[in-house]
């Protein structure tokens, strides 16, 4: 066993429902490559790659079906349902490659010094308790280390139950790299520059994957805004910001690289100071001529679009919009946060159309089940969006422990205070709001749809 030898795992999903909406273990590549500039010797497992040769040998596909932005199905299969969701009537299935094939991955690879598991999705952890098991198994003398969103919002959940030698929680690699050096014996160098900023960081390692039809990026880290049903600033209570220059190069460098076609912003505010930073990034990519196509899933602020950005945007080879809406209803809109108002969002959309954006390529997400939010005002959301010119996309909300609206959620779902993660999961809005249920939801889905 080489002492440097560390394995990094991204763990199933086990839920009701996923897809892959570009979904990448972007932290995960962080560390990697972080790793490697300290001398250790990475293997990787991504129990989500799609295009695994032996997920590819079970479907008796030779090409993977996907949508022309590399979106598409994980492979799954049925599993039995956790014990206290049993009484919720829908299948439940781990995602990603089989059991036999995580096991054939492992033995594959050198003997590992130490794992590092990520996690995500806080309801997603009967994936990450799995592989842990596994693990545990197979090399039983073996430290596990877990970090990500998990491990930080449901720290003790984490620590108590997961079976890691040792969770981690928040973002700080100087701590991780510590603990590492503690466990190896390896002294690496430098720790405290990946806390200086940004753009102390290496390049994510991409290249572990041997098969990519997209990249994600970020471009800051934080959010200066405090919604109340948003638990992003318990994740990075910072707001820092990469150079918007590097960030081009960064682009440049795999679209030669990988040659690839499609990235993805991962930014929780990524139009914030934008004169200071988008505006800069994208006059970067229409400078050198950067041909290639930029998606905004995460919910950009409207309030900072203006005929400039929706211009330059639209230049640079922006292809999906994803605006932050939440609700037509002023009242709560000041309540969940205040980020935003009608006149504000029917400004950007119409910044936006007049650019030159078609009404399919900007969605706007809208935040449904809050406590005490009415069917009615869901509906004239929903109708604003649309004559907005708009294409409105539902967002089931999930309480989350340590936001600011947890305890009026705890009482209005009447959820335990102690309320098992998996309960955070926006699945389950039907089966505990007392006016959102399945039907509600099914005769919402046609009246959001456009003649696009």
């Amino acid at each position: 066993m080489n002492k440097n030898n560390i394995l990094l795992i991204n763990p199933w999903i086990y839920d009701f429902t996923a897809f892959d909406y570009w979904s990448k273990p972007l932290g995960l590549l962080y560390i990697s490559s972080i790793l490697k500039e300290q001398n250790y010797k990475i293997s990787f497992i991504d129990c989500l790659y799609r295009y695994n040769s032996g997920i590819l040998k079970i479907t008796g596909k030779k090409k993977l079906k996907k949508d022309g932005f590399g979106r598409g199905s994980f492979y799954k299969e049925e599993i039995e349902k956790p014990e206290v969701l049993e009484k919720i009537p829908r299948r439940y299935s781990r995602y990603g490659i089989t059991e036999d094939i995580f096991l054939y991955e492992i033995k594959k690879m050198p003997i590992p010094r130490v794992v590092l598991i990520t996690s995500i999705m806080t309801y997603w952890y009967p994936g990450v308790f799995r592989v842990i098991e596994v693990i545990k198994k197979i090399y039983p003398d073996i430290p596990i280390i877990l970090g990500g969103i998990y491990s930080t919002l449901c720290y003790e959940h984490a620590k108590k139950l997961s079976g890691a030698d040792y969770v981690v929680k928040g973002s700080n690699m100087e701590s991780l790299l510590l603990l590492l050096e503690k466990i190896t014996g390896n002294k690496g160098n430098n720790y405290s520059k990946y806390e200086q900023n940004l753009d102390c960081f290496p390049y994510p390692d991409w290249d572990l994957y041997e098969i990519l039809d997209y990249i994600c990026i970020i471009t800051s880290r934080g959010c200066p805004f405090r919604c109340n049903y948003c638990a992003s600033y318990q994740l990075n209570p910072k707001l820092e910001f990469r150079n918007p220059i590097e960030v081009g190069r960064e682009i440049g460098y795999w679209k030669e690289k990988r040659k690839i076609r499609d990235f993805v912003f991962y930014d929780d505010a990524l139009l914030i100071n934008p004169k200071k930073n988008f505006i800069v990034l994208l006059d970067e990519i229409i400078n050198k001529k950067i041909k290639v196509r930029f998606h905004l899933p995460n919910g950009i602020h409207a309030r900072e679009i203006d005929k400039k950005i929706a211009e330059k945007m639209l230049q640079a080879g922006i292809q999906t919009i994803r605006l932050g809406f939440e609700t037509v209803n002023p009242a709560t809109q000041k309540m969940t946060g205040g980020k935003i108002t009608n006149i504000e969002f029917k400004k950007a959309v119409n910044y936006f159309l007049k650019a030159g954006f078609k009404q399919s390529q900007i969605g706007a997400y809208l935040l449904i089940g809050l406590p005490g939010q009415t069917l009615q005002e869901i509906k004239d959301s929903i109708n604003f969006v649309k004559d907005c010119g708009a294409h409105p996309r539902l967002a089931k909300f999930s309480p989350i422990p340590g936001t600011k609206i947890w305890e009026e959620a705890r009482n209005y779902f009447n959820l335990d205070e102690n309320i098992d993660p998996l309960f955070h999961n926006d699945a389950l809005l039907p089966y505990i709001s007392p006016n959102i249920s399945e039907k509600v939801l099914t005769n919402l889905r046609p009246i959001c749809q456009c003649k696009l």
